[in-house]
């Protein structure tokens, strides 16, 4: 038995986003990492037509849970697709947030060990206290070297793991800073499927987008006003953005001595929020000059700066990301930045042979697997109660029921008082019945244990830890296993679902 790729349907059918002007400023195409072989992307990149589809994730260790290799893929199937029906080059691009600077969600990776535990390895968390350093400027520092020991430890033998390991060791070294370790193992994975790996920090995005983040600073009470009546106007439609508007707080973050720092509106200067340093806009306009690497958009301008920098068509995000795009149309207008059509990433559950044996040996579906344990385990060892015991206790219920309304009338009848007092004794029998039932089944989990830890480590390996398996799993042991297949089955799966929920697109202009 193969690897199974198990698609999340889609609702309602996708609006196709329609080509805009294209074209690439050369300097930009810096920020794109290609590994040696794959010269042909900057190639592509450097169409005159070129349009991308674009996607993106904060970086994480070992390339982090799942979905970001499905969000990566996304964008590979949607360009294909849209440059056959468009007849011009579609590149995908992967936007690597290396501004982000939440090392909580950064510094862990998690994977399923070989005895179908979940497993994992964290580098140090930082101290309360310590700046917000940005993942570009974060060293991964000596425990990645135990962490890859970790998960070396936990890998069984099989065809690509050797392959695997050395993918990672080539990236996530000490010296390297968590962004770039990222940014080169997604490029040199996804490379050779199309992929352009883009490094948002790098010198030359940085000068491009400069002009746009002041731009967003002159505007930041408009905008600000804009967003809360934006935000305002979903929520009286039912719709939850997910994010709060905070009063005074920019779109632009800053790099100083607290790490990467929100800029707060006050009058006409700018503090940072937690440094408390103040700037005049002229003044942030010299330092934008000097060292725009210290600055970077929040979530809700940096797909604006992608927009404004490359030729979008569409950013595909997931449903937290759908929900806050949902509030950035008049960020765009403010800004004259084209928007892009955003659209959701494909979604799914890599079902692997083991998990796919369990399924056909308890003859359960996928979906029953993927729910909180118990109920289904208690169904399939009540459906091994021998079936005279099942049709005695059926019987002994329905006996119970008849005489007892029999007495019950009758009671009633002699005193309407005795009607309360027999009704409870008859619940007191009927509950007698299904505590012999209980006992039953708790007598055959003891015996059945080693079919219901099977159970169990299915479950686990398709809705680790409660949750869904893409934002939990890291794709490593998933490789290890299944080696390119794995890349190019998710990507035939993702093709497949995007060509079924486009709407026909429009032809170029």
């Amino acid at each position: 038995m193969t690897l199974q790729v198990v698609t999340t349907p889609l609702d309602a059918h996708l609006t196709a986003p329609e080509p805009r002007a294209g074209g690439i400023d050369r300097a930009l195409l810096a920020a794109v990492q290609v590994p040696a072989g794959q010269e042909a992307l900057l190639d592509r990149l450097r169409a005159p037509d070129v349009l991308v589809v674009t996607t993106g994730q904060q970086p994480a260790l070992f390339t982090g849970p799942l979905y970001t290799i499905h969000k990566a893929l996304s964008a590979v199937a949607l360009a294909q697709i849209l440059e056959e029906r468009w007849s011009r080059p579609v590149v995908p691009v992967f936007w690597t947030a290396g501004d982000d600077h939440d090392f909580a969600e950064a510094n862990h990776a998690w994977w399923i060990a070989g005895d179908g535990t979940v497993a994992g390895a964290a580098l140090p968390p930082r101290p309360p206290e310590a700046p917000l350093t940005p993942m570009y400027r974060e060293l991964l520092g000596p425990t990645v070297v135990d962490a890859l020991a970790a998960l070396e430890r936990d890998l069984p033998a099989s065809e690509f793991r050797a392959e695997t390991l050395a993918w990672l060791g080539r990236h996530f070294r000490p010296e390297a800073t968590v962004a770039g370790s990222y940014h080169a193992a997604l490029a040199e994975l996804l490379a050779p499927l199309g992929l352009a790996v883009f490094d948002s920090t790098h010198a030359a995005v940085k000068r491009s987008a400069m002009p746009l983040m002041l731009d967003a600073l002159k505007r930041a009470g408009e905008l600000e006003d804009d967003l809360a009546a934006r935000a305002e106007g979903l929520a009286a439609g039912g719709t939850d953005s997910g994010m709060t508007i905070g009063v005074g707080a920019t779109l632009v973050m800053l790099d100083c001595r607290m790490g990467r720092d929100r800029l707060m509106r006050q009058d006409d200067r700018f503090t940072t929020r937690r440094g408390k340093v103040s700037h005049s806009l002229a003044e942030l306009e010299q330092l934008g000059a000097r060292e725009p690497e210290r600055f970077s958009p929040n979530v809700l301008l940096r797909p604006v700066v992608e927009s404004a920098l490359l030729p979008t068509v569409a950013y595909l995000g997931g449903p937290g990301e759908l929900r806050y795009l949902a509030l950035t149309p008049p960020v765009y207008a403010q800004l004259g930045v084209p928007r892009q059509r955003p659209l959701p990433r494909w979604s799914g559950v890599l079902v692997e042979p083991r998990v796919t044996r369990v399924l056909e040996k308890f003859g359960v579906s996928l979906e029953e697997l993927m729910q909180p344990p118990g109920p289904l385990e208690a169904r399939l060892i009540r459906a091994q109660l021998p079936p005279d015991v099942l049709e005695a206790l059926a019987s002994l219920r329905a006996a119970i029921d008849t005489h007892y309304d029999a007495v019950a009338r009758r009671a009633a009848e002699i005193d309407p008082t005795l009607a309360k007092p027999v009704q409870g004794i008859r619940h007191q029998a009927l509950t007698g019945t299904h505590d012999i039932e209980k006992k039953l089944v708790q007598h055959l989990k003891k015996r059945e244990e080693t079919e219901l830890a099977q159970l169990g480590r299915a479950r686990t390996a398709v809705w680790p830890q409660g949750k869904p398996q893409e934002r939990l799993l890291t794709v490593a042991p998933f490789l290890a296993r299944h080696g390119p297949a794995l890349l190019t089955g998710l990507l035939g799966a993702i093709r497949e679902w995007y060509a079924d929920a486009l709407e026909v697109a429009p032809a170029p202009a």
